[in-house]
Protein backbone atom coordinates (compact mmCIF):
# COMPACT_ATOMS: atom_id res chain seq x y z
CA UNK A 1 0.00 0.00 0.00
CA UNK A 2 1.07 3.69 -0.67
CA UNK A 3 2.89 5.59 2.37
CA UNK A 4 0.54 7.98 3.61
CA UNK A 5 1.37 11.89 2.77
CA UNK A 6 3.22 13.98 4.88
CA UNK A 7 1.30 16.98 6.41
CA UNK A 8 3.21 19.58 5.68
CA UNK A 9 2.83 22.80 7.72
CA UNK A 10 4.21 25.95 5.82
CA UNK A 11 4.84 29.09 8.14
CA UNK A 12 4.19 32.07 6.18
CA UNK A 13 6.11 35.01 6.23
CA UNK A 14 4.03 37.37 8.13
CA UNK A 15 3.99 34.61 11.23
CA UNK A 16 8.01 34.14 10.97
CA UNK A 17 8.71 37.38 11.28
CA UNK A 18 6.19 37.92 14.38
CA UNK A 19 8.14 35.09 15.59
CA UNK A 20 11.70 36.73 14.93
CA UNK A 21 10.90 39.67 16.40
CA UNK A 22 9.38 38.66 19.81
CA UNK A 23 12.27 36.87 20.34
CA UNK A 24 14.66 39.79 19.83
CA UNK A 25 12.07 41.27 22.69
CA UNK A 26 12.87 39.05 24.98
CA UNK A 27 16.22 38.80 24.16
CA UNK A 28 16.43 43.02 24.71
CA UNK A 29 14.02 42.85 27.96
CA UNK A 30 16.22 40.27 29.53
CA UNK A 31 19.64 42.68 28.34
CA UNK A 32 17.91 45.53 30.11
CA UNK A 33 17.12 44.00 33.82
CA UNK A 34 20.79 43.10 33.73
CA UNK A 35 21.83 46.12 33.00
CA UNK A 36 19.60 48.05 35.39
CA UNK A 37 21.06 45.35 37.75
CA UNK A 38 24.68 46.51 37.54
CA UNK A 39 23.72 49.79 37.44
CA UNK A 40 22.04 49.62 40.94
CA UNK A 41 25.01 47.86 42.01
CA UNK A 42 27.66 50.18 40.81
CA UNK A 43 25.31 52.97 42.31
CA UNK A 44 25.26 51.68 46.07
CA UNK A 45 28.85 50.88 45.75
CA UNK A 46 30.58 53.99 44.47
CA UNK A 47 31.55 56.70 47.32
CA UNK A 48 31.48 59.52 44.36
CA UNK A 49 27.52 59.14 43.91
CA UNK A 50 27.50 59.26 48.08
CA UNK A 51 25.75 62.92 48.95
CA UNK A 52 24.94 63.41 52.66
CA UNK A 53 22.70 65.63 54.46
CA UNK A 54 25.79 67.35 55.84
CA UNK A 55 27.02 68.44 52.60
CA UNK A 56 23.54 69.22 51.17
CA UNK A 57 23.06 71.48 53.95
CA UNK A 58 26.87 73.40 53.98
CA UNK A 59 25.97 73.54 49.74
CA UNK A 60 22.82 75.36 50.67
CA UNK A 61 23.62 77.77 53.83
CA UNK A 62 26.58 79.11 52.10
CA UNK A 63 24.53 79.67 48.76
CA UNK A 64 22.04 81.59 51.05
CA UNK A 65 24.46 83.12 53.22
CA UNK A 66 26.73 84.78 50.37
CA UNK A 67 24.82 84.01 47.34
CA UNK A 68 26.57 83.89 44.01
CA UNK A 69 30.16 85.21 44.17
CA UNK A 70 31.76 86.46 41.06
CA UNK A 71 34.94 86.14 42.29
CA UNK A 72 36.77 82.72 40.69
CA UNK A 73 35.94 80.12 43.68
CA UNK A 74 39.91 79.43 43.44
CA UNK A 75 40.35 83.14 44.93
CA UNK A 76 38.65 81.65 48.35
CA UNK A 77 39.91 79.67 50.95
CA UNK A 78 37.35 76.86 52.52
CA UNK A 79 38.54 77.79 55.99
CA UNK A 80 35.69 75.21 57.68
CA UNK A 81 36.76 72.53 55.30
CA UNK A 82 39.24 70.90 57.69
CA UNK A 83 36.31 70.92 60.34
CA UNK A 84 33.49 68.96 58.17
CA UNK A 85 34.16 66.06 60.75
CA UNK A 86 33.87 68.01 63.84
CA UNK A 87 30.38 68.22 64.76
CA UNK A 88 31.39 70.96 67.31
CA UNK A 89 32.39 73.41 64.69
CA UNK A 90 28.89 73.58 63.21
CA UNK A 91 29.89 73.47 59.86
CA UNK A 92 26.35 73.55 58.53
CA UNK A 93 25.52 76.16 60.29
CA UNK A 94 28.24 78.54 60.38
CA UNK A 95 27.66 80.86 57.83
CA UNK A 96 24.22 81.45 58.97
CA UNK A 97 24.99 82.07 62.65
CA UNK A 98 27.90 85.45 61.23
CA UNK A 99 25.37 86.33 58.74
CA UNK A 100 22.59 86.76 62.22
CA UNK A 101 25.35 87.91 63.92
CA UNK A 102 26.10 91.01 61.59
CA UNK A 103 22.33 91.71 61.34
CA UNK A 104 22.11 91.57 65.14
CA UNK A 105 25.74 93.12 66.50
CA UNK A 106 24.04 96.74 65.31
CA UNK A 107 21.09 95.88 68.65
CA UNK A 108 23.41 95.61 71.17
CA UNK A 109 25.64 98.03 70.33
CA UNK A 110 26.33 101.07 73.27
CA UNK A 111 25.37 104.36 72.22
CA UNK A 112 27.59 107.51 72.32
CA UNK A 113 27.10 108.25 75.92
CA UNK A 114 30.06 110.33 77.49
CA UNK A 115 28.07 113.42 76.68
CA UNK A 116 25.18 112.16 79.01
CA UNK A 117 27.74 111.43 82.09
CA UNK A 118 28.41 113.95 84.18
CA UNK A 119 30.60 112.84 86.89
CA UNK A 120 33.49 110.38 84.98
CA UNK A 121 35.64 110.81 81.20
CA UNK A 122 36.67 108.52 78.49
CA UNK A 123 40.20 108.07 81.22
CA UNK A 124 38.43 106.64 83.75
CA UNK A 125 36.64 104.51 81.47
CA UNK A 126 40.08 103.14 79.94
CA UNK A 127 41.63 103.03 84.07
CA UNK A 128 39.13 100.96 84.78
CA UNK A 129 39.24 99.01 81.29
CA UNK A 130 42.90 98.62 81.73
CA UNK A 131 42.38 97.65 85.36
CA UNK A 132 39.42 94.43 84.39
CA UNK A 133 41.97 93.20 81.74
CA UNK A 134 44.24 92.71 84.87
CA UNK A 135 41.45 90.91 86.63
CA UNK A 136 40.88 88.46 83.80
CA UNK A 137 44.07 87.83 83.46
CA UNK A 138 45.12 86.60 87.39
CA UNK A 139 41.89 84.71 87.32
CA UNK A 140 42.82 83.10 84.34
CA UNK A 141 38.97 83.94 82.49
CA UNK A 142 37.85 83.54 78.56
CA UNK A 143 38.15 85.58 76.31
CA UNK A 144 34.53 86.09 75.78
CA UNK A 145 34.05 86.65 79.34
CA UNK A 146 36.26 89.82 78.78
CA UNK A 147 34.50 91.09 75.60
CA UNK A 148 31.37 90.64 77.37
CA UNK A 149 31.77 92.37 80.09
CA UNK A 150 33.21 96.04 78.16
CA UNK A 151 29.76 95.17 76.23
CA UNK A 152 27.89 95.72 79.56
CA UNK A 153 29.72 98.26 81.13
CA UNK A 154 29.50 100.30 77.63
CA UNK A 155 25.59 99.52 77.52
CA UNK A 156 24.84 99.91 81.47
CA UNK A 157 26.55 103.53 80.67
CA UNK A 158 24.41 104.51 77.98
CA UNK A 159 21.22 103.95 79.80
CA UNK A 160 22.35 105.29 83.22
CA UNK A 161 24.22 108.07 84.75
CA UNK A 162 26.99 106.42 87.19
CA UNK A 163 28.82 108.25 89.76
CA UNK A 164 32.64 108.11 89.63
CA UNK A 165 32.84 106.78 93.43
CA UNK A 166 30.48 103.78 91.57
CA UNK A 167 32.66 102.69 88.31
CA UNK A 168 34.96 100.46 89.58
CA UNK A 169 31.52 98.78 91.00
CA UNK A 170 29.87 98.53 87.89
CA UNK A 171 33.51 96.95 86.45
CA UNK A 172 33.13 94.47 88.57
CA UNK A 173 29.85 93.75 88.96
CA UNK A 174 29.68 93.36 85.13
CA UNK A 175 32.37 91.22 85.24
CA UNK A 176 30.41 89.05 87.82
CA UNK A 177 27.87 88.56 85.01
CA UNK A 178 29.81 87.44 82.13
CA UNK A 179 31.97 85.00 84.09
CA UNK A 180 28.70 83.74 85.49
CA UNK A 181 27.54 83.71 81.55
CA UNK A 182 30.56 82.30 80.17
CA UNK A 183 32.66 80.31 82.57
CA UNK A 184 32.50 76.63 84.20
CA UNK A 185 33.90 77.90 87.70
CA UNK A 186 33.19 82.30 87.81
CA UNK A 187 35.02 83.94 91.05
CA UNK A 188 33.16 84.05 93.51
CA UNK A 189 31.80 87.75 94.86
CA UNK A 190 34.48 87.56 97.76
CA UNK A 191 37.06 86.99 95.18
CA UNK A 192 36.04 90.11 93.61
CA UNK A 193 36.14 92.11 97.16
CA UNK A 194 39.29 90.90 98.13
CA UNK A 195 40.77 91.73 94.86
CA UNK A 196 39.47 95.69 94.59
CA UNK A 197 40.80 96.25 98.27
CA UNK A 198 37.68 95.62 100.07
CA UNK A 199 36.77 98.99 98.62
CA UNK A 200 33.05 97.65 98.08
CA UNK A 201 30.82 95.01 100.22
CA UNK A 202 29.49 91.85 99.37
CA UNK A 203 25.83 93.01 99.64
CA UNK A 204 26.93 96.06 97.13
CA UNK A 205 28.30 94.09 94.03
CA UNK A 206 25.27 92.21 94.48
CA UNK A 207 22.79 95.33 94.50
CA UNK A 208 24.88 95.86 91.19
CA UNK A 209 24.70 93.24 89.90
CA UNK A 210 21.04 93.56 89.62
CA UNK A 211 20.34 97.15 88.77
CA UNK A 212 22.74 96.04 85.46
CA UNK A 213 20.77 93.06 84.79
CA UNK A 214 17.27 94.76 85.20
CA UNK A 215 18.21 98.06 82.88
CA UNK A 216 20.01 95.90 80.15
CA UNK A 217 16.45 93.59 80.49
CA UNK A 218 19.01 90.57 81.04
CA UNK A 219 20.04 90.99 77.21
CA UNK A 220 22.96 88.92 77.85
CA UNK A 221 23.51 87.05 74.77
CA UNK A 222 24.99 89.75 72.02
CA UNK A 223 27.81 89.45 69.71
CA UNK A 224 30.86 90.68 71.06
CA UNK A 225 34.13 91.71 69.38
CA UNK A 226 35.25 88.35 70.00
CA UNK A 227 32.83 86.45 67.84
CA UNK A 228 33.95 88.10 64.79
CA UNK A 229 37.67 88.21 65.96
CA UNK A 230 37.23 84.11 66.20
CA UNK A 231 36.09 83.84 62.91
CA UNK A 232 38.28 86.67 61.03
CA UNK A 233 41.11 85.35 62.29
CA UNK A 234 40.54 81.56 61.13
CA UNK A 235 39.85 83.50 57.28
CA UNK A 236 43.37 84.95 57.57
CA UNK A 237 44.98 81.92 58.18
CA UNK A 238 47.17 82.95 60.76
CA UNK A 239 50.50 81.42 62.64
CA UNK A 240 50.75 82.19 66.29
CA UNK A 241 52.49 85.81 66.23
CA UNK A 242 49.27 86.88 63.72
CA UNK A 243 46.75 85.94 65.92
CA UNK A 244 48.72 87.37 68.87
CA UNK A 245 49.00 90.71 66.92
CA UNK A 246 45.56 90.73 66.45
CA UNK A 247 44.05 90.26 70.04
CA UNK A 248 46.75 92.83 71.23
CA UNK A 249 45.14 95.71 69.26
CA UNK A 250 41.46 94.61 69.63
CA UNK A 251 42.18 95.10 73.35
CA UNK A 252 44.06 98.20 72.62
CA UNK A 253 40.84 99.28 70.79
CA UNK A 254 38.48 98.29 73.55
CA UNK A 255 40.28 100.26 76.26
CA UNK A 256 39.93 103.75 74.12
CA UNK A 257 36.22 105.28 74.06
CA UNK A 258 36.64 106.55 70.57
CA UNK A 259 36.17 102.80 68.96
CA UNK A 260 32.99 102.72 70.56
CA UNK A 261 31.71 104.22 67.40
CA UNK A 262 32.32 101.23 65.24
CA UNK A 263 30.26 97.92 65.31
CA UNK A 264 31.85 94.80 66.75
CA UNK A 265 32.47 93.38 63.52
CA UNK A 266 34.49 96.71 62.26
CA UNK A 267 36.55 96.94 64.69
CA UNK A 268 37.77 92.82 64.83
CA UNK A 269 37.95 93.11 60.90
CA UNK A 270 40.08 96.37 61.28
CA UNK A 271 42.28 94.77 64.01
CA UNK A 272 42.88 92.01 61.60
CA UNK A 273 43.90 94.15 58.44
CA UNK A 274 46.12 96.39 60.91
CA UNK A 275 48.04 92.99 62.19
CA UNK A 276 48.88 92.25 58.78
CA UNK A 277 49.94 95.16 57.49
CA UNK A 278 52.16 95.25 60.84
CA UNK A 279 53.96 91.88 60.32
CA UNK A 280 54.23 92.94 56.25
CA UNK A 281 51.71 90.24 55.27
CA UNK A 282 50.65 90.03 51.10
CA UNK A 283 48.51 90.87 50.30
CA UNK A 284 47.10 92.96 53.64
CA UNK A 285 43.72 91.75 52.54
CA UNK A 286 42.91 88.75 50.57
CA UNK A 287 39.74 88.14 48.38
CA UNK A 288 38.69 85.24 51.77
CA UNK A 289 39.03 87.77 54.29
CA UNK A 290 37.02 90.33 52.57
CA UNK A 291 34.34 87.25 51.72
CA UNK A 292 34.03 86.42 55.31
CA UNK A 293 34.01 89.92 56.46
CA UNK A 294 31.94 91.92 54.43
CA UNK A 295 34.26 94.33 54.40
CA UNK A 296 36.64 95.99 51.70
CA UNK A 297 40.39 97.16 52.83
CA UNK A 298 39.16 101.24 51.98
CA UNK A 299 35.83 100.35 54.48
CA UNK A 300 38.10 99.37 57.05
CA UNK A 301 41.22 102.33 56.55
CA UNK A 302 39.82 104.35 59.50
CA UNK A 303 39.26 102.09 62.40
CA UNK A 304 42.83 100.54 60.93
CA UNK A 305 44.48 103.29 61.18
CA UNK A 306 42.94 104.19 64.95
CA UNK A 307 44.16 101.01 65.99
CA UNK A 308 47.89 101.64 64.63
CA UNK A 309 47.46 104.91 66.54
CA UNK A 310 47.07 103.06 69.77
CA UNK A 311 49.89 100.80 69.16
CA UNK A 312 52.40 103.17 68.10
CA UNK A 313 51.55 105.06 71.83
CA UNK A 314 50.86 102.06 74.15
CA UNK A 315 54.40 101.82 75.40
CA UNK A 316 54.86 105.21 76.83
CA UNK A 317 51.12 105.35 78.03
CA UNK A 318 50.38 105.56 81.75
CA UNK A 319 48.03 102.01 81.02
CA UNK A 320 50.46 99.36 81.17
CA UNK A 321 48.43 96.14 81.68
CA UNK A 322 47.61 95.34 77.77
CA UNK A 323 50.97 96.54 76.34
CA UNK A 324 53.13 94.20 79.73
CA UNK A 325 50.47 91.30 78.29
CA UNK A 326 51.39 91.48 74.72
CA UNK A 327 55.25 92.03 75.23
CA UNK A 328 55.38 88.39 76.83
CA UNK A 329 57.32 85.53 75.11
CA UNK A 330 54.35 83.61 75.96
CA UNK A 331 52.50 85.68 73.46
CA UNK A 332 55.03 86.31 70.99
CA UNK A 333 56.30 89.97 72.37
CA UNK A 334 54.29 91.39 69.39
CA UNK A 335 53.99 94.28 72.06
CA UNK A 336 56.95 95.22 70.72
CA UNK A 337 56.77 94.92 67.53
CA UNK A 338 56.55 98.54 65.80
CA UNK A 339 53.75 99.85 64.33
CA UNK A 340 52.75 99.92 60.51
CA UNK A 341 54.16 103.02 60.05
CA UNK A 342 51.58 103.13 56.51
CA UNK A 343 48.84 103.03 58.71
CA UNK A 344 50.26 105.93 60.85
CA UNK A 345 50.64 108.43 58.14
CA UNK A 346 48.19 111.10 58.84
CA UNK A 347 46.60 109.93 61.63
CA UNK A 348 44.83 112.01 64.02
CA UNK A 349 44.01 111.14 67.67
CA UNK A 350 43.56 112.57 70.76
CA UNK A 351 44.52 108.52 72.04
Amino acid sequence: PAAPPVEVIEISPDVEEILEVKEKKEKKDKAEVINNNKKVTQKEGSPKKKHTFSSALTARSKAAAHGISNKPKEDIVDIDGADTDNHLAGVEYVDEIYKFYKSAEHESMPNDYMHLQTDINEKMRAILIDWLIDVHQKFELSPEALYLTINLIDRFLSVKVVPRRELQLLGMSAMLISTKYEEIWPPEVNDLVCIADRAYTHEQILIMEKTILGRLEWTLTVPTHYVFLARFIKASIPDPKMENMVYFLAELGIMHYETIRYCPSMVAASAVYAARCTLKKTPAWTDTLKFHTGYTEQQLMECAKLLACFHSKAVDSRLQVVYRKYSSSLRGAVALIPACQNLLSGVVSSA
